[in-house]
């Protein structure tokens, strides 16, 4: 059992919770909230629709906006905006009105987590009491294909997560299950992808993954970043050689039948060359001008001229930030390393523009 992480600086973490309608996004929750873990948790809905929160767990008629559950948790229904939902929780946190550790944002099925994220960046007093944590996506194995193909918002969903949960996988066959992952690998090669069954997830996975830290730990899944042109899901780059019509058994070459020409992509820039820091900020300055809405996730390590410390950026949207992380360690092989998540970005557009930005 993980103890409660101390609240830092008195900030109140805040997760984002998304994915499709009737993924499972309320059993997790559901899972959450009744695992002894120790925390108070206050859960937003963005709406009481069919799969609330069950009444089971709620002590108190839902017409009140604040409701306290049986567990000491909190329960808020959205009837405005999220902000001044979240300005009031922490009001009433403050006064000691409500007691509670974090906050967990569960979205609609068909939300766009990106505005719900950007909340935490763009307003400075929901900056000076929330850290948001993460967004987590759930997936629904048996219908996602028809999702993803369909339903940009689930496209969307993926490429912002931080975690992926893939619900129902024992619906689907092995195969299939396998060619799920591996086009959600291509939408999106920075969240860990697991498989849940009933909600049943570690609470490890679930809280403090400082998904929007300015870390320099750069979590792109480590086969993904084997590949030279990660566009497709039969794209990865294989070090071993096949006899002209020779079979191949090569597990990752079985999903070439699977090949998804998704919106939702992304692309990783690299060099061993330093940026020019003036050129760096005008080219990315106008990128997010251009592009930003398209933009989803982006984050990156950066090899600067003239800086001793490694610079980590990231953002969402239009909103992007920077920061200095720790120095380069002596012999440590210096680059930079950049990941973009988003709809129909200009690939060859941003990589020559961050070429031309390198001294």
């Amino acid at each position: 059992m993980n103890n409660p992480t101390p609240i830092v600086q008195g900030l109140i973490p805040a997760t984002i919770l998304t994915g499709f309608l009737g993924a499972g996004k309320t059993t997790l929750l559901k899972r959450v909230l009744s695992e002894a873990h120790g925390q108070k948790i206050a859960i937003i809905e963005n709406e009481f629709g069919e799969e609330n929160i069950d009444n089971e767990i709620l002590v108190a008629d839902t017409n009140e906006q604040v409701i306290q559950m049986s567990n000491g948790c909190v329960c808020c229904t959205i009837r405005e905006d999220l902000r001044s939902t979240l300005s009031d929780l922490a009001e009433k946190r403050r006064k000691g009105e409500l007691v509670f550790d974090r906050v967990v944002i569960e979205t609609t099925g068909l939300a766009d987590p990106g505005p719900v994220a950007q909340t935490f960046f763009m307003d400075d007093e929901i900056a000076e009491s929330y850290l948001l944590d993460s967004v987590l996506t759930l997936v629904d194995a048996k219908h996602a294909d028809e999702q993803l193909n369909t339903r940009q918002e689930a496209r969307r969903q993926i490429g912002f997560a931080d975690q992926i949960f893939i619900s129902k996988s024992e619906l689907v066959s092995a195969a299939d299950l396998d060619a799920l992952k591996h086009r959600i690998k291509n939408m999106n090669p920075r969240a860990p992808q697991s498989t849940v069954h009933f909600g049943n997830v570690p609470i490890s996975q679930v809280f403090d993954l400082k998904g929007f830290n300015l870390n320099a730990k750069l979590e792109i899944d480590p086969e993904f970043l084997n590949a030279d042109e990660p566009h497709g899901p039969h794209d990865h780059a294989h070090d071993h050689d096949h006899a002209a019509g020779e079979a191949c058994d090569h597990p990752s070459h079985k999903t070439h039948h699977h090949a998804h020409d998704d919106d939702v992509k992304s692309f990783v820039f690299r060099s061993k060359k330093a940026f020019n820091p003036a050129k760096l900020e005008d080219f990315l300055g106008a990128i997010v001008q251009v592009y930003g809405p398209r933009m989803l996730r982006y984050k990156g390590v950066l090899y600067m001229k003239g800086s001793d410390r490694k610079v980590i950026f990231q953002g969402v949207h239009q909103l992007m930030g920077s920061d200095l992380g720790p120095k380069w360690a002596p012999g440590e092989e210096k680059g930079s390393k950049v990941v973009f998540i988003g709809i129909d970005l200009p690939k060859d557009v941003l990589m020559q523009g961050l070429e031309q930005c390198l001294v």
